[in-house]
């Protein structure tokens, strides 16, 4: 499998002297393509070739080759041209010694000729990132490789930190990236963006796929440099990638600007020895305004396209949360309202549980116990949100003893120690009542 260009150069800083200046160089110019361009070259290579693992492959020589010869030649003009022509270069030797890894000899021509041209008029370089988040999300792919096979290819991390983030075993998630990209390349799925009739459920997954990766990130707790906190990192880097390359799609802003006004609290979300600190006691000067400002100009653009989403209704709920930084109150007469919307177009646990505690937020716990009692109960067994909304609303209407009960169920379903804490302490609370 091969090995992403960021753990290649790791690697060489650990066993090499990276203290000359040409080095130096070196890697901060082979950093900042991997961080700007790698997805960018792996799509345009593996648009041509069909093969996933082979442009990863043919990139990471192209990388190791850079690291060779660019502090005793100097870092090119144009890196990423240098990059692209080298690991042209390597595909297309592999693929002499192996056709398979090209659909017809007529690709491998092609390549030759459109990466040459390529690598001369860098400027122009097309952007094919799109085409590989939809091959990622195509539905001859593994569900459970999806997201880890967007984040490898589009933004290069390597198979042992999203193995970290997904809770599974390094081997295992190598495996089954070896699996989606030798899928990829075996049934020659087409690089391409759908066709109409599929796009709705493809682009679906895409977005679905990039706030899984944001929401494994955000429940991390306080160390955002962490392998699970950097996760909402990448994810909004794939969030930008996609409103780039859709600035059309409503729900492409919806999600960023999501994104964007949940990262602008995450320093407020736990306090300087770790505590949880829930939103409504959050202090909102620690509030990120760049980034709320940021995710508003999102909405707009999103509004202004005029199809509304289940993303854009997830975002305006935080955009109106995020109101409090100006006006010093929460508005939940404008939230439950938003969650009655979210509810009808996607009636998912959390939209359920979310306007339950909306209606109760804005004056009418009854109406919003009630609503928390309509939702099945195989859907709640293990969500632990939904028995701690329980609680909340429990204690409002002085149900002491039941709220107890139900801060003890939502105890029992985290092993998140700060949030352990907090639902510890609102059971004190509970029973002071």
């Amino acid at each position: 499998m091969p090995v992403p260009a960021a753990a290649q150069i790791r690697t060489i800083q650990a066993k090499g002297d990276s203290s000359s200046m040409n080095e130096s160089a070196t890697h901060s110019a082979i950093e900042t393509v991997i961080r700007q361009s790698y997805g960018q070259i792996v799509a345009y290579l593996a648009a041509r070739s069909g093969d996933v693992a082979g442009a990863e492959d043919a990139l990471s020589d192209a990388f190791m080759g850079a690291l060779r010869r660019w502090p005793v030649d100097g870092v090119p003009d144009k890196p990423e041209a240098w990059l692209l022509r080298a690991a042209r270069n390597r595909l297309i030797d592999s693929a002499r010694h192996d056709r398979v890894r090209l659909r017809s000899s007529e690709h491998l021509q092609q390549i030759t000729e459109e990466a040459q041209t390529m690598a001369t008029t860098i400027d122009s370089f097309p952007d094919e990132r799109l085409k590989l988040l939809f091959v990622c999300a195509h539905p001859a792919i593994d569900v459970a490789a999806r997201t880890p096979l967007m984040l490898q290819t589009v933004l290069g991390i390597d198979a042992a930190r999203i193995a970290s983030a997904f809770l599974v075993a390094p081997k295992a998630m190598s495996q089954r990236l070896v699996r989606a990209k030798t899928k990829i390349r075996d049934a020659t799925i087409p690089f391409r963006v759908p066709e109409p009739q599929e796009w709705s459920e493809r682009l679906a997954f895409v977005l679905d796929a990039i706030y899984a990766a944001y929401t494994t990130g955000w429940e991390s707790g306080p160390d955002s440099s962490s392998t699970h906190g950097a996760l909402a990192e990448e994810a909004i880097v794939l969030g930008r990638v996609l409103v780039k390359l859709m600035p059309a799609e409503p729900e492409a802003h919806g999600l960023l600007a999501l994104m964007l006004h949940c990262q602008a609290r995450r320093e407020a979300r736990h306090s300087c020895d770790g505590r949880f600190i829930s939103l409504d006691r959050q202090d909102t000067n620690q509030w990120s305004r760049p980034l709320m400002d940021e995710a508003e100009q999102h909405l707009h653009v999103a509004s202004d396209l005029n199809r509304l989403g289940r993303f854009q209704l997830e975002a305006a709920i935080q955009s109106v949360h995020a109101r409090r930084a100006v006006t010093g109150e929460t508005d939940w007469q404008a939230i439950a309202l938003l969650y009655e919307g979210l509810a009808r177009i996607a009636p998912g646990i959390g939209s359920l549980v979310g306007r339950a505690v909306a209606l109760a937020q804005a004056g009418d716990p009854v109406t919003g116990l009630t609503a928390l009692d309509d939702i099945s109960s195989d859907r709640i067994a293990s969500y632990q949100p939904y028995w701690a909304a329980r609680a909340h609303l429990l204690h409002l209407l002085g149900k002491s003893s039941d709220a107890i009960e139900a801060w003890q169920r939502a105890v029992g379903l985290t092993d998140d120690p700060a949030l352990r804490q907090y639902l510890m302490g609102r059971i004190g609370e509970s029973a002071s009542l």
